[in-house]
């Protein structure tokens, strides 16, 4: 699906999207940390089946699960243990879906629980198979509750935040808009609680650095997610050409009127070009298997010659990787400018740097491809990351 595009900035581009990601903070359904607010449950599944009754295709990523179990488990802090968070989870994931599905079927819909892990998204045939989970729950009507399935995570394979996984499942299903409801009105040029002078942020471009700049960090205690993830999601979910909309959750039947075309909140539209569903995979990789070092000459053939990478520009290679594994590409100050599908693993690619492609074969006793990444399994991405050694 193609994202809206409106050129009317006073009209907000949720008005024309017709698949749209929800995400909707701790501090959203939980009594400041005492549990999920039942009443504020229903009201969000009020307002998400008026949009579905207008025929629109919702998906919910909801937090909420580690607050409501740390409740049931007569915790008074958030655990910081990794084995007392998963505990929390599956204890207080039980009561998220059952107070969704109680809210939704007021209003005759049904939902399903949807938990996913990074290794998910990260192993390509895993990515497909959530892709038609959803789009087939989503032709059946059904209302999707995304989360992180934390009952299960560990710190290598983590997610992170809802709002990532809230950008993630925009690109998996080419949402046209990802809403992300929070506790702030949206983005500000700084922080409001400490400059006067602050300058809200009513309109934007998803993956502006300057705008990158200006996040600041978390302002709940409840939630794990700042503006700044929020800003990120944003540029993340413009690889799939999705709008994003960071608003509070405490303006009065937002998402109605977001619907019907009313700005609200910061806006980051999406500009850069669309990219095809396996690109997409490779760009919203969180955690690669390694990284290839080029020189000058192979960063400007994979930037602006668009062609494949040869081993010949490879200066250098760390990480283990395998033959099909997604890894980086950076220049030699280490920052990202491409990642691919590589066509051989770490210890051939050493054995090959900076060797003619006629060579391979004779090196390696075999020639699998003439070329280390091929321009059709490579994206190029703008430079902003310096991306660390694996370990």
């Amino acid at each position: 699906m193609t994202a809206p595009s409106s050129k009317d900035a006073s009209v907000s581009v949720a008005r024309d999207a017709r698949r749209l990601v929800i995400k909707v903070g701790s501090s959203l359904v939980t009594n400041e940390g005492r549990g999920l607010d039942l009443q504020e449950v229903g009201h969000w599944a009020a307002q998400i089946a008026s949009l579905h009754a207008d025929e629109r295709q919702i998906v919910l990523v909801s937090s909420g699960a580690v607050a409501e179990g740390m409740v049931r488990l007569g915790w008074p802090r958030r655990p910081r243990t990794m084995p007392e968070l998963q505990a929390a989870a599956a204890v207080g994931q039980m009561g998220l879906a059952q107070a969704y599905e109680a809210a939704f079927a007021q209003h005759g819909i049904r939902t399903a629980q949807i938990l996913l892990t990074h290794e998910d998204l990260a192993d390509r045939h895993r990515y497909l198979n959530a892709r038609s989970t959803l789009n087939t729950l989503l032709a059946l009507g059904v209302v999707p509750i995304v989360n992180e399935n934390d009952t299960v995570v560990t710190d290598d394979i983590r997610l992170g935040d809802n709002d990532t996984l809230g950008a993630l499942v925009t690109n998996l299903i080419e949402a046209h808009v990802l809403i992300i409801l929070t506790d702030q009105d949206g983005l500000y040029s700084a922080d409001p609680r400490r400059d006067p002078q602050a300058r809200f942020i009513h309109h934007g471009q998803a993956g502006d650095p300057a705008l990158e700049a200006m996040a600041g960090g978390s302002g709940s205690t409840i939630g794990t997610g700042g503006m700044l993830t929020k800003v990120l999601a944003a540029r993340r979910a413009a690889n799939s050409g999705g709008h994003t909309i960071i608003a509070s959750g405490r303006e009065p039947d937002v998402l109605r009127r977001l619907a019907a075309g009313e700005p609200i909140g910061t806006e980051l539209r999406a500009v850069l070009p669309l990219r095809s569903a396996r690109q997409r995979w490779m760009a919203n990789h969180l955690r690669l298997r390694g990284r290839v070092t080029l020189d000058a000459g192979a960063v400007r053939a994979i930037t602006q010659g668009h062609r494949s990478l040869l081993p010949i520009g490879v200066m250098a290679v760390e990480g283990e990787f395998g033959r099909g594994d997604v890894v980086a590409c950076v220049d030699e100050h280490g920052v990202e400018c491409g990642r691919g599908l590589i066509n051989y693993s770490s210890a051939e690619t050493a054995r090959i740097l900076r060797q003619p492609s006629a060579r391979i074969a004779g090196i390696l006793g075999h020639l699998s491809d003439p070329e280390l990444i091929h321009r059709d399994n490579l994206i190029v991405v703008r430079p902003r990351t310096i991306i660390s050694a694996p370990e």
